[in-house]
């Protein structure tokens, strides 16, 4: 994994731990990250990141904690979690991808790309 799958917004309200967090379990949730890959070092994900090594620890922890790695010392921090608990999540990745690219061609913006599957879901649930 590199360090370019994640990033951090200093700006954001969003303590940089928890964007952390929420973006390695995310990767682990749809299959980029996949059981028995191994994470960054706290030191070197710390560094590509320009954060504090006890950012990264905690979000590590709070990984470990909700059962998605197992971290050893002297062996690192590795995915314990099955890549995707459905192949349902690995086809919406999929699916995902091939809209993201779509938008990029059609050169909208995100809120752009976000409004239209808000308005599809909207849609699917209206009677």
């Amino acid at each position: 994994m590199t360090a370019h799958r994640v990033s951090i917004n200093h700006a954001s309200p969003v303590p940089p731990y928890e964007q952390l967090r929420g973006q390695l379990a995310d990767l682990i949730s749809v299959g980029q990250l996949r059981q028995g890959d191994r994470l960054p070092s706290v030191r070197q994900l710390a560094s590509d990141l320009g954060l504090a090594n006890n950012t990264v620890v905690r979000a590590y922890r709070e990984l470990e904690t909700a059962g998605l790695v197992k971290s050893r010392r002297g062996s690192g921090t590795q995915v314990v979690a099955p890549a995707a608990t459905t192949d349902a999540k690995a086809k919406l990745a999929e699916h995902a991808s091939t809209y993201t690219a779509a938008a990029r061609q059609l050169n909208v913006t995100d809120e752009e790309a976000l409004a239209a599957i808000r308005h599809a879901l909207a849609s699917l649930d209206t009677p």
